[in-house]
Protein backbone atom coordinates (compact mmCIF):
# COMPACT_ATOMS: atom_id res chain seq x y z
CA UNK A 1 0.00 0.00 0.00
CA UNK A 2 3.23 2.09 0.69
CA UNK A 3 4.39 1.97 -3.02
CA UNK A 4 0.81 3.33 -3.88
CA UNK A 5 1.33 6.35 -2.03
CA UNK A 6 4.85 7.20 -3.12
CA UNK A 7 3.97 8.18 -6.64
CA UNK A 8 1.57 10.99 -5.81
CA UNK A 9 3.42 12.12 -3.19
CA UNK A 10 6.49 12.50 -5.33
CA UNK A 11 3.98 14.18 -8.06
CA UNK A 12 2.78 16.09 -5.45
CA UNK A 13 6.35 17.59 -3.79
CA UNK A 14 6.82 18.38 -7.30
CA UNK A 15 4.75 20.72 -8.30
CA UNK A 16 5.25 22.52 -4.87
CA UNK A 17 9.20 22.98 -5.69
CA UNK A 18 8.46 24.39 -9.07
CA UNK A 19 5.47 26.57 -7.82
CA UNK A 20 7.68 27.86 -5.25
CA UNK A 21 11.03 28.48 -8.02
CA UNK A 22 8.37 29.87 -9.95
CA UNK A 23 6.96 32.26 -7.46
CA UNK A 24 10.50 33.87 -6.50
CA UNK A 25 11.14 33.95 -10.48
CA UNK A 26 7.90 35.83 -10.78
CA UNK A 27 8.22 38.00 -7.37
CA UNK A 28 11.76 38.81 -9.15
CA UNK A 29 10.52 39.80 -12.34
CA UNK A 30 7.63 41.74 -10.79
CA UNK A 31 9.63 43.96 -8.77
CA UNK A 32 11.82 45.04 -11.44
CA UNK A 33 9.10 46.41 -12.90
CA UNK A 34 7.79 48.22 -10.12
CA UNK A 35 10.68 49.72 -10.15
CA UNK A 36 11.01 50.42 -13.97
CA UNK A 37 7.42 51.93 -13.84
CA UNK A 38 9.18 54.77 -11.19
CA UNK A 39 12.08 55.71 -13.45
CA UNK A 40 10.92 54.68 -16.76
CA UNK A 41 14.12 56.91 -18.63
CA UNK A 42 16.36 55.25 -16.82
CA UNK A 43 14.95 51.07 -17.09
CA UNK A 44 17.19 49.10 -19.14
CA UNK A 45 19.69 50.93 -21.00
CA UNK A 46 19.10 50.97 -25.05
CA UNK A 47 21.99 50.63 -26.45
CA UNK A 48 21.47 50.98 -30.26
CA UNK A 49 20.50 54.53 -29.43
CA UNK A 50 22.93 56.69 -28.83
CA UNK A 51 20.92 59.88 -27.73
CA UNK A 52 20.40 60.32 -23.95
CA UNK A 53 16.77 61.48 -22.97
CA UNK A 54 18.26 61.96 -19.66
CA UNK A 55 18.11 66.03 -20.50
CA UNK A 56 17.75 68.33 -23.72
CA UNK A 57 21.42 69.26 -23.04
CA UNK A 58 22.52 65.04 -22.88
CA UNK A 59 20.29 64.66 -25.92
CA UNK A 60 21.85 67.75 -27.85
CA UNK A 61 25.34 67.08 -26.99
CA UNK A 62 24.50 63.53 -28.49
CA UNK A 63 23.10 64.19 -31.45
CA UNK A 64 25.49 66.74 -32.19
CA UNK A 65 28.35 64.15 -31.82
CA UNK A 66 26.93 61.86 -33.43
CA UNK A 67 25.90 63.87 -36.62
CA UNK A 68 26.24 63.17 -39.88
CA UNK A 69 29.81 65.15 -41.15
CA UNK A 70 29.75 64.78 -44.59
CA UNK A 71 26.56 66.43 -44.89
CA UNK A 72 27.06 68.84 -42.42
CA UNK A 73 23.12 68.29 -40.58
CA UNK A 74 22.51 71.72 -38.80
CA UNK A 75 19.19 71.25 -36.82
CA UNK A 76 17.72 74.56 -34.54
CA UNK A 77 16.75 74.12 -30.61
CA UNK A 78 13.14 73.96 -31.27
CA UNK A 79 13.54 71.21 -34.05
CA UNK A 80 15.85 69.26 -31.35
CA UNK A 81 13.83 70.10 -28.88
CA UNK A 82 10.55 68.45 -30.52
CA UNK A 83 13.12 65.78 -31.60
CA UNK A 84 13.83 65.22 -27.99
CA UNK A 85 10.42 65.09 -26.72
CA UNK A 86 9.27 62.59 -29.29
CA UNK A 87 11.93 59.97 -28.53
CA UNK A 88 11.83 60.78 -24.77
CA UNK A 89 7.55 60.10 -24.85
CA UNK A 90 7.83 56.86 -26.79
CA UNK A 91 11.06 55.39 -24.24
CA UNK A 92 8.51 56.48 -21.47
CA UNK A 93 5.53 54.96 -23.09
CA UNK A 94 7.17 52.01 -24.17
CA UNK A 95 8.80 51.39 -21.09
CA UNK A 96 5.46 51.60 -19.02
CA UNK A 97 3.70 49.46 -21.60
CA UNK A 98 6.05 46.67 -21.09
CA UNK A 99 6.75 46.91 -17.32
CA UNK A 100 2.36 46.99 -17.10
CA UNK A 101 2.41 43.93 -19.40
CA UNK A 102 5.13 42.13 -16.84
CA UNK A 103 3.47 43.47 -13.52
CA UNK A 104 -0.34 41.71 -14.95
CA UNK A 105 1.48 38.38 -16.45
CA UNK A 106 3.37 38.35 -13.42
CA UNK A 107 0.30 39.09 -10.83
CA UNK A 108 -1.41 36.03 -12.31
CA UNK A 109 1.41 33.66 -12.50
CA UNK A 110 1.78 34.12 -8.62
CA UNK A 111 -1.66 33.89 -8.09
CA UNK A 112 -1.71 30.45 -10.16
CA UNK A 113 1.72 29.59 -7.99
CA UNK A 114 0.12 30.00 -4.54
CA UNK A 115 -2.92 27.91 -5.78
CA UNK A 116 -1.16 25.34 -7.03
CA UNK A 117 0.99 24.82 -4.01
CA UNK A 118 -1.40 25.18 -1.59
CA UNK A 119 -3.88 22.45 -3.28
CA UNK A 120 -1.40 20.15 -3.96
CA UNK A 121 0.20 20.75 -0.10
CA UNK A 122 -3.39 20.22 1.54
CA UNK A 123 -3.34 17.43 -1.04
CA UNK A 124 -0.31 15.89 0.29
CA UNK A 125 -1.66 16.07 3.70
CA UNK A 126 -4.35 14.18 3.24
CA UNK A 127 -2.09 11.54 1.28
CA UNK A 128 0.33 11.39 4.42
CA UNK A 129 -2.47 11.03 6.94
CA UNK A 130 -4.16 8.07 4.93
CA UNK A 131 -0.60 6.65 5.25
CA UNK A 132 0.16 6.69 8.99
Amino acid sequence: MEKQNKIPMLYGYAVCLTAVITLIIAVASLVNSLIDRQAPLYAERDYQKTASLASFENYKADILKTGDKENTLTLDDATLRSMFEAARTEKIQSVLHRSNRTIITNGILIVICLALFFTHWSWMGKIRKTTE
